[in-house]
């Protein structure tokens, strides 16, 4: 298929059988909390803007945004991951509820506090962030306790989609355990990694890095940029060299306004232009293109029409303010045939 295109009607189609599947969302969950404002002056006590507040609000974030993002378009979904016993947890569980997602595998612990990211945002433009969390790898015990939850709800699921946002849950001992239920299964396992964790990444399914991420996974420089992602020596060599050393079934590169490219064994990368009207905002389109990639596949999708329904839903993304998520009607609605 060279097209880079689909009919309303096979998305119609796709979206309708993903809603048929349930999948699993592991992975570092936070709360991603909003403090809306307008900028009328400086203050005097130091060359900083002074926010007059407006509003607040709070989103399911990381790992919990990928599984928002699913539930968005009607999938059924299980969040598994790790809250501390405090007040962001609760909020973030109440959240969870109000987006149909199911919270039953998240572990509280009392040694780690619930992640939070806290954004100043004045005329849609942020301020600042405030990060309140713990980045150590969680230990065997929670570890443990994470796995066996997850092996109760692994009958019966389409896919797993692992988040590593480098928050200490996606340790090499989970991600093996998850590995392995998948084989056992022969379940579709994607991962959106975190280089700076140097994970074992071989034995996935679809492994979504943005370009920065891909070459310090493959450990070379970025040195030059094309307009043309396939006429980029420098990154079809890391494309080649993730699979190669990795050995995913599918290996999808996002790379901005420049799009996406779908990368396989022994076939030429395909490359998808981006369809994004405006950019508000990049921050989650990632989860939103690992989501619809995999809820696709489940549903039975090429690799290639996988790839063009996850462009079209973060195209739709990044023209909103904060972490957002795609509608079905949305989706529907961008493809014009």
């Amino acid at each position: 298929m060279s097209s880079t295109t689909l009919s309303r009607k096979r998305v119609r189609q796709l979206l309708s059988a993903a809603g048929r599947n349930r999948i699993l969302v592991v992975g570092d969950v936070m709360l991603d909390q909003f403090v809306w404002g307008s900028v009328g002056r400086i203050s005097p006590e130091a060359p900083v803007p002074v926010v007059d507040f407006e509003r607040e609000s709070c989103m399911p974030g990381g790992a919990a945004n990928v599984a928002r993002n699913l539930t968005a378009l009607q999938v059924p979904t299980e969040l598994y991951g790790v809250v501390g016993r405090d007040h962001p947890a609760g909020q973030l569980k109440r959240l969870l509820t109000e987006h149909h997602i199911g919270c039953r595998g998240l572990v509280a612990s009392g040694s780690r506090p619930t992640s939070v990211k806290t954004r100043i945002v004045a005329q849609t433009q942020q301020v600042v962030r405030i990060d309140r969390e713990a980045r150590e790898s969680i230990d065997a015990s929670l570890t443990r306790r994470l796995s066996s939850v997850l092996a109760e709800m692994i009958p019966g699921t389409a896919a797993v989609i692992v988040g590593d946002y480098g928050k200490g849950v996606v340790t090499q001992p989970l991600l093996e355990e998850i590995k392995a239920l998948c084989r056992k299964r022969g379940l579709w396992l994607s991962v959106d990694p975190k280089p700076v964790h140097h994970l074992n990444l071989t034995g996935l399914s679809l492994i979504t890095p943005n370009r920065k991420e891909a070459f310090e996974l493959a450990r070379l420089p970025d040195e030059t940029k094309h307009h043309d992602p396939l006429a980029d020596a420098n990154l079809m060599r890391v494309a080649e060299r993730l699979l190669t050393e990795l050995g995913p079934a599918l290996l999808l590169i996002t790379l901005g306004e420049l799009g996406m490219l779908l990368c396989q064994r022994e076939k030429p990368a395909f490359h998808i232009p981006t369809v994004a009207q405006e950019v508000f905002d990049v921050s989650g389109a990632g989860d939103t293109v690992i989501a619809t990639f995999t809820l696709a596949i489940a549903a039975g999708a090429s690799a290639i029409e996988a790839a063009i329904l996850s462009n079209h839903a973060a195209g739709i993304v990044v023209g909103k303010v904060g972490t957002a998520t795609v509608t079905l009607d949305e989706l529907l609605a961008s493809f014009k045939r």
